[in-house]
């Protein structure tokens, strides 16, 4: 938390947060044309963002895209803000970005333990329930099969769709069809891609959803900080997070 707080001392910094929270998925070029400062000096900014986790970058042909990432802030309001406010959880996630006929939004938090360990929390029903507001998930796990979220007893999925890509424990791509609700629904199919890179004693893991509809609802989305900020900590400290409401299956 250190350094996402030294990030975020510094206005520039902030700025270039606000540019990418306005309009998400942006290069180098068009973030310097933003502000009164050169190429390299965005440049500089954008690196100490990225290594505090607040921005993710990734190559999309010759293009470099920068994307704001909320879960180190999801992480600070659970530890600073929740237990003095509880109203504060909708506006930290609120994130929409339009990349060109589809959304894009990435996801990037760092959680001590083991691939291997990682791969059994998102895969496994019981420990999925833990953190992924009361929902497990359930499936075979081969490559185009089925999986279902599904609340434990209920005949009715929350999500349904196919595991398109399985590759224990490194990357995981499944279409998904959220069918909790009639606004949910008529969003259509998109996709959520799971990739976990080992790094020290622990594991970076990025969760790309993508495919999404440029008027997706903020549901279909908004609660992947809470239920990374939640895995994170069920993983680390065995503990379950208590967050307000889910964002992802409105009353649900």
């Amino acid at each position: 938390m250190d350094s996402v707080f030294r990030a975020l001392a510094d206005p520039t910094r902030r700025a270039l947060l606000d540019a990418l929270f306005s309009d998400d998925g942006q290069t180098l070029a068009a973030l310097t044309a933003r502000h009164d400062m050169t190429r390299i000096a965005v440049a500089k900014h954008l690196r100490l963002l990225e290594e505090a986790g607040l921005v993710v970058s990734r190559r999309r042909g010759r293009e470099k895209l920068h994307f704001l990432n909320v879960v180190p802030i999801r992480l600070i309001h659970d530890r600073w803000v929740s237990k003095y406010t509880e109203g504060w959880a909708a506006g930290l996630v609120d994130l929409k970005s339009e990349l060109e006929d589809t959304m894009e939004e990435v996801f990037e938090i760092y959680i001590r333990t083991s691939p291997e360990r990682l791969w059994e929390a998102i895969t496994d029903p019981a420990i999925r329930a833990r953190y992924h507001f009361g929902a497990g998930v359930e499936s075979d796990w081969a490559p185009g099969s089925a999986y279902a979220l599904k609340h434990p007893g209920s005949e009715s999925p929350l999500v349904e769709g196919e595991n398109l890509e399985v590759d224990p424990p490194r990357r995981l791509v499944q279409s998904m069809r959220a069918v909790w609700g009639e606004t949910a629904s008529a969003a259509g199919t998109s996709r959520v891609t799971w990739e976990i890179e080992p790094v020290g004693d622990s594991c970076r893991l990025t969760v790309i959803h993508d495919q999404l509809s440029p008027d997706a609802p903020d549901e279909l989305y908004g609660g992947w900080p809470m239920i990374l900020s939640g895995l994170k900590t069920w993983l680390e400290t065995g503990e379950e997070l208590t967050t307000p409401g889910s964002q992802m299956y409105g009353d649900h």
